[in-house]
């Protein structure tokens, strides 16, 4: 089989797994209160932003890429372009640096953002470029800003775009400081975990903007009242993304579990709590309140920031249960 008849046979399979990655999340329901989102991913060829990325293997990774001189290889790298998983597309002295998020999950968020047309977006954490592609198909290249630490990041994530023809306002630098040049915003979404609320992004929002960003292990959905005042509660959907790099830095996941319960050191939702008040709840006294509060659910928790103040609450933001944000 010749090079070309090759190539057209990749094109043609990539088309039948975009196609099936829309049907798989059209049945998670990620997208069913703003269904103009499956437009987006039906019409942006997602492995044109994975040109290459690595999968679990022997304790290490393996690189699968779409210039593989193995026409097996190549074609498992395009199947998995399209699988509803995250992907690795950045490794560094074996830690992960930059993934491709899993898309329902990307879905879910782009569907929570809750963006309206004529919006302005800043997306915090460029990644390959995809997200920023998805939004501008929805709103437009000229709303959409997305940023990262990385210039190898976003050098790559630029072309990406230009592959696919979508050319946002892509930025190096700190995301934990805005773009402020690009402000306001209307929507700011963060594609990597936060442990706070950066201040510079509530400067940079438009009133009533909001904010989605994974927090902890969930994700946090605010609305911005002014520059020093945002607040607002976690959703159902749990999330785990690559720190963010910058000013803001992930804290440890508390040591010393062993005496608690097997139950509750393997519960997700227990597991979130521990992460969310880090540093400033002994994660005994965590359990505690868990086994009292009958193992809360995510959205029984929210986050205020005011003035120079950010907390974590528990179903109230002046009620008794209450954490400070770094």
């Amino acid at each position: 089989m010749g090079t070309h008849a090759l190539d057209q046979d990749l094109e043609d399979l990539a088309g039948l797994a975009r196609a099936a990655l829309v049907r798989e999340i059209d049945a998670s329901g990620a997208w069913d209160a703003d269904p103009v989102w499956r437009e987006a991913f039906a019409a942006i060829p997602r492995h044109l932003f994975v040109p290459y990325y690595y999968v679990g293997a022997m304790g290490g990774y393996e690189r699968l890429w779409g210039e593989d001189p193995d026409p097996r290889k190549r074609e498992r790298w395009l199947r998995g372009a399209y699988a509803d998983a995250p992907l690795a597309t950045r490794v560094r002295d074996g830690e992960l640096v930059s993934s491709s998020s899993q898309p329902s999950l990307m879905a879910k968020m782009l569907t929570e953002l809750e963006v309206r047309d004529g919006d302005a977006v800043l997306e915090i954490g460029a990644g390959t470029g995809y997200n920023a592609a998805l939004l501008s198909h929805r709103l437009g290249d000229d709303s959409v800003t997305t940023i990262d630490l990385d210039t190898d990041i976003t050098e790559s994530a630029r072309r990406h775009l230009d592959a696919a023809g979508y050319r946002p306002a892509v930025v190096t630098g700190d995301g934990a400081r805005g773009v402020p040049e690009r402000a306001p915003f209307d929507r700011i979404i963060a594609t990597c975990t936060l442990t706070s609320i950066p201040r510079p992004w509530l400067a940079q929002c438009a009133p009533g903007a909001r904010i989605l960003a994974p927090l902890a292990t969930g994700l946090i959905a605010l609305r911005v009242q002014d520059a020093g005042h945002a607040e607002g509660r976690f959703l159902h959907t749990p999330a785990y993304f690559v720190p963010l790099r910058g000013d803001t830095r992930p804290e440890p996941e508390p040591a010393h579990l062993g005496e608690l319960p097997r139950r509750a050191r393997g519960d997700e939702l227990f597991r979130f709590l521990l992460t969310l008040t880090a540093g400033s709840l002994d994660p005994y006294d965590a359990y505690t309140l868990w086994e009292r509060e009958d193992q809360p659910v995510r959205e029984r928790y929210g986050v205020t920031v005011s003035g120079a103040r950010a907390w974590a609450w528990l179903d109230d933001p002046a009620g008794p249960y209450a954490w400070p944000l770094p």
